[in-house]
């Protein structure tokens, strides 16, 4: 197994070398998606994500024997906040954060080929112990600040890491598996339940919430990841035959809490 690190100026022959020859491509490269949307940053976003993926796409047209999987990252902001989706929906948002995941899964698909299937996930908001976005969020509950996001009524679409990890495997093992697949757990729950959660399990009030407006005064357009529902569905994982290890938050949250001691 090989690590490669991608940047504007790595040549596109020293991503050749590392891919000829293997058998599968993960690419998770991308800025943080939680971070204030300003024109500049924006420009990162897209940037980090479509110049990766188009040099390994690139790549891989120039191997002799290319990977024949490749699995690229994706995000649940694609749909829209109004619907319950799994990966045949159709109602799809029409926002910069759906936009650039449109302009990603288009460039990953240049790969698809009579030797390389193509697979794009999906990621609802990715919860480990390791890190992530439960690293910003536990803090506040432990001090017991804890509190829901705007009127809490949205959903989260999430996952926790393990099987984030363990879905990855289960697809290189599925050749017949192709096209988007939603990397979320089977039970989404609302922003207000999850605090709940949070709080119950960590043994911390929760009598506080964040407004919406303070929201995106700190973050602008880039508090639509926080304050838009998403409720979305891993159809294809689960008609597949993957199970969960974490179907529920509950379930996710006191393995966390256990892992941090």
């Amino acid at each position: 197994m090989s690590g490669l690190s991608i940047r504007p100026a790595t040549p596109i022959e020293a991503v050749v070398t590392v891919l000829e020859g293997s058998d599968v491509v993960i690419n998770l490269a991308g800025a943080s998606i939680l971070g204030r949307w300003n024109p500049q940053y924006k420009k990162t976003l897209r940037q980090s994500r479509l110049e990766t993926t188009g040099k390994i796409v690139e790549a891989m047209e120039q191997c002799l024997t290319p990977p024949h999987t490749f699995l690229n990252a994706s995000a649940v902001g694609i749909y829209d906040s109004y619907h319950q989706h799994d990966e045949a929906s159709r109602h799809l948002a029409e926002d910069f954060l759906a936009d650039l995941v449109r302009s990603w899964e288009r460039a990953a698909m240049l790969a698809h080929s009579e030797r390389t299937r193509v697979c794009t996930m999906r990621f609802g908001v990715v919860y480990g112990e390791g890190g992530g976005a439960m690293a910003k969020m536990l803090p506040p509950f432990k001090w017991g600040l804890g509190g829901k996001m705007g009127d809490g009524f949205q959903m989260v679409s999430w996952i926790h890491l393990e099987d984030l990890v363990r879905g990855c495997a289960f697809l290189i093992e599925r050749p017949d598996i192709h096209g988007a697949v939603n990397f979320t757990s089977p039970e989404p729950i609302s922003n207000w339940e999850q605090t709940k959660t949070m709080g119950r399990i960590l043994r911390r009030p929760v009598f506080l919430g964040i407004p919406a407006w303070i929201v995106r005064l700190a973050f602008g357009e880039g508090a639509s990841v926080m304050l838009d529902s998403k409720e979305v569905y891993p159809k294809v994982l689960q008609e597949s035959g993957f199970e969960f290890l974490y179907p529920t938050f509950d379930e996710a949250m006191g393995e966390i809490v256990r892992g941090r001691g």
